[in-house]
């Protein structure tokens, strides 16, 4: 019998599950040798939990994923590798961390979270938004009180999509900065007054 080097067998372990580390970078979900990788940013969070999903309505995740601050975090990146993940799987953020509302902070472990880098969500029958605030509206603090109320059978799901945009031959505009202008908008705000002269006030429609 030949000894092996821990290092080794250790190796071949962390190659075998389907579960691994990943990378933080790029942003988002991205296919990667085999699987699926998952990145998100969060500066403040004290933990970061991957959700899957069968169903869009499913209160109940299929697998649950803690991501180690240890392991899967590289600075304000949280990242972990899923093997064997198809187009169309369903998966969401919980994150922890301080519920702190005067300082900017609102972490809420109950509410599940959208990766802001998603190419697609699903579609929920009833999306009742009531359950997704992260604070209790029935309490005398309003918004300082933490919302001890579960939405994962109401909100919908991210999806991971598997389409990249093919740019072919489109090239940047390069304006110089000096001469370049962003302008953002809040579409519900700048179209519900009446004086809008819109279709459909307060909507994307409009």
């Amino acid at each position: 019998m030949v000894e092996r080097p821990l290092h080794d067998f250790v190796a071949e372990v962390s190659a075998r599950t389907d579960v691994r580390v990943g990378v933080p970078l790029p942003i988002g979900t991205h296919e990667y040798e085999g699987g699926v990788n998952f990145a998100i940013f969060s500066r403040h969070a004290s933990r970061v939990r991957l959700e899957l999903f069968n169903l869009p309505a499913d209160a109940t995740p299929a697998r649950v994923i803690d991501l180690d601050p240890v392991r899967n975090r590289t600075g304000d990146l949280w990242h972990v590798w899923v093997e064997s993940l198809c187009p169309g799987q369903l998966y969401a953020y919980r994150m922890d961390g301080p519920y702190q509302p005067r300082e900017g902070h609102r972490f809420n472990f109950h509410k599940l979270l959208l990766d802001p880098f998603a190419t697609a969500i699903s579609q929920v029958p009833e999306w009742d938004f009531g359950l997704a605030l992260g604070y209790d509206p029935s309490a005398p603090e309003r918004d300082l009180a933490c919302s001890s109320v579960d939405d994962a059978g109401t909100t919908p799901k991210c999806l991971f999509t598997n389409e990249d945009f093919q740019w072919e031959d489109d090239q940047p505009l390069r304006h110089p900065w000096s001469k370049t202008i962003i302008y953002e908008t809040h579409v519900r705000g700048f179209t519900i007054q009446t004086n809008s002269g819109v279709k459909h006030p307060g909507t994307y429609r409009g």
